[in-house]
């Protein structure tokens, strides 16, 4: 990966450049990425699709450096991104201002300082009466969107979405991916997000990569050129489903 504070990608948020990354198996070495390469401009929303088992979740591991690829280890600039997995890991001891506050916290921000931070966006992710809750009490849209206010609080200007809302049931599902296109054009930050759901990742992409089967490689960039703000009638217009059609023809089995 390169790191955008680098001056090959001043343009890009990230960037990456044939990088590969193979884990070391019980009797063999597994390859999970070969070869990959593209970028995220600054203010996009990016999707990510392939098949289960494509190095989707390792390609976002790289990105926060948890793991280093293949070769020469890069440089990277700590914290550039926000990185919210596919589970929501809310604290159940803590509230759900108290969950949403803690990268507040660790960035030493004082507790008062956090909570009124928090509060201030609890209304703008729909969770302002749920603020003295408990995880428990909470629905798995209502969960799902405490995580990713907890994750937006990090402050940092590219946030990486890992099958967010995969769990979800499809209304539920189809409501949460609206409210997200209305969050994302409101603050203008840049998302790429990991979707297993075709039509989801037409429906909120500028482009939509697509990878291939494991080794996961760069089969395609689908650019959706579709007008925004987008709502859910455009699903049905002939553009979408041109759009969409394409998609599913570059998931079929076959060559990288």
């Amino acid at each position: 990966m390169i790191p955008a504070d680098q001056p090959a990608a001043a343009t890009a948020r990230i960037e990456f450049r044939h990088v590969s990354k193979t884990f070391a198996g019980k009797d063999q070495a597994v390859p999970a990425l070969r070869d990959v390469s593209f970028r995220v401009r600054p203010g996009e929303l990016v999707t990510v699709i392939g098949p289960s088992g494509s190095g989707k979740s390792t390609l976002f591991n790289l990105c926060v450096g948890l793991i280093e690829p293949d070769g020469v280890r890069p440089a990277r600039r700590t914290g550039m991104v926000g990185y919210m997995p596919q589970h929501d890991l809310l604290l159940p001891w803590r509230s759900v201002l108290d969950n949403v506050i803690i990268p507040l916290e660790i960035q030493g921000v004082g507790k008062e300082e956090a909570r009124r931070r928090g509060l201030a966006m609890l209304t703008e992710f729909g969770l302002d009466k749920f603020r003295d809750e408990y995880p428990a009490a909470l629905s798995g849209g209502m969960r799902q969107r405490a995580a990713l206010l907890r994750t937006w609080l990090t402050g940092r200007a590219t946030l990486l979405l890992d099958e967010s809302f995969g769990a979800l049931d499809a209304m539920t599902r189809r409501e949460l991916r609206q409210w997200l296109l209305d969050v994302w054009e409101k603050f203008e930050r840049t998302v790429v997000f990991i979707t297993h759901d075709v039509e989801e990742a037409v429906y909120l992409a500028d482009r939509v990569i697509v990878f291939s089967a494991r080794p996961g490689t760069v089969r395609r960039e689908l650019i959706v050129d579709l007008p925004r703000p987008r709502r859910k009638e455009v699903i049905a217009e002939p553009a979408f489903r041109s759009l969409l059609a394409e998609l599913l023809a570059d998931l079929e089995p076959g060559p990288a």
